[in-house]
């Protein structure tokens, strides 16, 4: 993509600049709002009794990763908090018996995925969009729905495997010579498709997730630029529409996140005891969440996840539309000098 200056008057920019600030934004987001993400989910797995009794977890501000620790040698081992009785109280409890260090617990190694996650994330999502524009013009309100899930996909899909082998490395602690066998033995009893691991219930959530955000973000970011007058969202336009664009989603899609905590907790659970049980499919989760709490039981962590997902989508896109802006003014100054 070059910085020529589009039919709208604002100047595009390329995609190595495109990769720069959704990097940004996914360092900068990650370090604000991991607390929250610490919160959301230790209330999600306590409903899990297959987990009590048992140390876990952590998580970054962008993405879920749960992790089961079966004693106390793990680097980033954690002591169970008790239950919780609300957000606040977790909060609290997570401190008091842990330390303050626990709310960004994992978060160097939650890192190394979330950041090139997000990265291909935003800059794919970004190609894809102009990318259908150029197809099917600006006006196509399925553009944004389409560009959203499809570059989701890709991202999870891309980044699986990696986070496969680090929650590997950090369930047993293993040496990267041990890590080696470890995947040539699991690659030659299950097939490479064992390095996708996890790979459905983040997809479940994560590309509804996304086509609902950026269509919801689009629309709301068109509607206050044009009231406002301006071709191009300031700080406040983006950071609001991506607040509510994120909320909306998140509330929508929250029976497939609580089914994705689950889900992925068992996983994890069956492969740090070498369990030879069976997974339960999404469904038999879904099923057994249902018939144990009720239908409330799917909208489990509703508040932790809003108080988490509102301000982690409006830091993310308004640094990232920041950094978009700040590249175009850049590119346009660059090419008036270059006249």
């Amino acid at each position: 993509m070059g910085s020529e200056e589009k039919e709208d008057g604002l100047y595009s920019i390329t995609t190595s600049q495109q990769a720069v600030c959704s990097c940004c934004g996914a360092l900068i987001t990650s370090v604000l709002v991991t607390p929250l993400d610490v919160v959301k989910v230790r209330m999600q797995v306590q409903m899990n009794p297959s987990l009590k009794g048992k140390s876990f977890l952590d998580s970054d501000g962008l993405t879920d990763h749960v992790y089961l620790y079966e004693n106390g040698s793990g680097k980033t081992w954690q002591r169970t908090a008790g239950r919780f009785n609300g957000m606040m109280d977790a909060f609290v409890k997570i401190v008091q018996r842990e330390g303050v260090k626990s709310l960004w617990s994992g978060l160097p190694p939650s890192l190394a995925v979330s950041v090139p996650t997000t990265v291909i994330y935003f800059t794919c999502y970004d190609q894809l969009r102009e990318a259908f524009i150029s197809k099917l013009g600006e006006d196509n309100g399925y553009i944004s729905l389409a560009a959203g899930g499809i570059a989701r996909l890709f991202s999870a899909t891309i980044i699986s495997p990696v986070e496969m082998i680090r929650t590997t490395m950090q369930s047993r602690r293993l040496s990267y010579k041990q890590l080696r066998a470890c995947i040539r033995n699991n690659v030659a009893q299950n097939g490479w498709r064992s390095l996708w691991k996890g790979w459905g219930p983040t997809v479940l959530r994560d590309v509804p997730f996304s086509a609902l955000y950026w269509c919801n973000y689009e629309s709301f970011k068109k509607i206050l630029c044009k009231k406002s007058g301006i071709h191009e969202p300031t700080i406040l336009i983006t950071f609001s529409s991506g607040a509510a664009a994120g909320s909306i989603a998140a509330t929508l899609t929250l029976p497939f996140d609580v089914v994705k905590t689950h889900k992925q907790t068992e996983l994890w659970q069956l492969d740090v005891l070498h369990s030879s049980q069976k997974s339960r499919s999404i469904w038999e989760v879904m099923k057994r969440i249902v018939a144990e709490n009720g239908l409330a039981g799917l909208f489990t962590g509703i508040i932790p996840r809003l108080t988490k997902i509102a301000p982690a989508c409006a830091i993310m896109i308004s640094t990232y539309e920041y950094g978009k802006s700040f590249f175009r003014k850049l590119n346009k100054k660059k090419n008036m000098e270059n006249r």
